[in-house]
């Protein structure tokens, strides 16, 4: 009589390691609260384009297109850097992950140095808030972004001097990915505001 070898093919992994949200559950609630706040904005960009055609049309020629375009590579650039330190911090390379957060960090402070420049060269050339509807909508909702990415920043430093003490690990970084969550956000957000500022007529 043979023997029969009955083979068990190895179960497969708990729903929790490869289903798992990244971060934690109170940047998410912080995050729904951004997305709701962006959507009622760009809502009234749409009502104010909808009665001032004109003016929308003609706005985004008087802009400085190229600090819209710089803008964008800086917040794509420093989003890069956070992926690649969430990558790191989980092959357990920490000090590579400190220096992809502090990567992204100094891309990131080029943001508001652009949008310094470029609202004074806006305001040399008669652009401000007075200038129209479209203007006024263009600081409103540019600005209100750049609060976003200033709090975004703060939490990336925040994250850099835990990064440095090493209280991140492999098995335990759920704030260094919360923060990543959230700065990947202010990018998406940006992604719509260029082009309805900078492109479209």
């Amino acid at each position: 009589m043979s023997d029969t070898v009955i083979s068990v093919s190895p179960l497969p992994p708990p729903v929790a390691a490869t289903g798992r949200v990244p971060g934690n559950a109170g940047i998410w609630v912080g995050i729904f609260c951004v997305l709701v706040e962006f959507l009622l904005l760009f809502g009234v960009y749409f009502v104010a384009k909808a009665h001032h055609r004109e003016a929308f049309l003609a706005g985004p020629d008087k802009l400085a297109t190229v600090a819209g375009v710089t803008i964008t590579f800086l917040l794509l650039t420093s989003g890069y850097c956070m992926v690649k330190a969430v990558e790191t911090i989980r092959a357990d390379r920490r000090r590579a992950t400190l220096g992809w957060v502090l990567g992204a960090i100094v891309l990131g402070l080029g943001y508001p140095l652009v949008k310094f420049f470029e609202i004074r060269w806006n305001v040399a050339h008669g652009i401000d808030g007075e200038a129209g509807i479209f203007y006024t909508t263009y600081y409103y909702l540019t600005l209100n972004h750049l609060v976003h990415v200033s709090w975004g920043l703060l939490g990336l430093f925040w994250v850099a001097a835990r990064t440095a003490l090493g209280m991140y690990s492999p098995r335990d970084y759920s704030g260094l990915e919360a923060a990543a969550v959230y700065w990947h956000t202010t990018d998406v957000i940006w992604l719509v505001i260029f082009p309805f500022f900078y492109v479209l007529r």
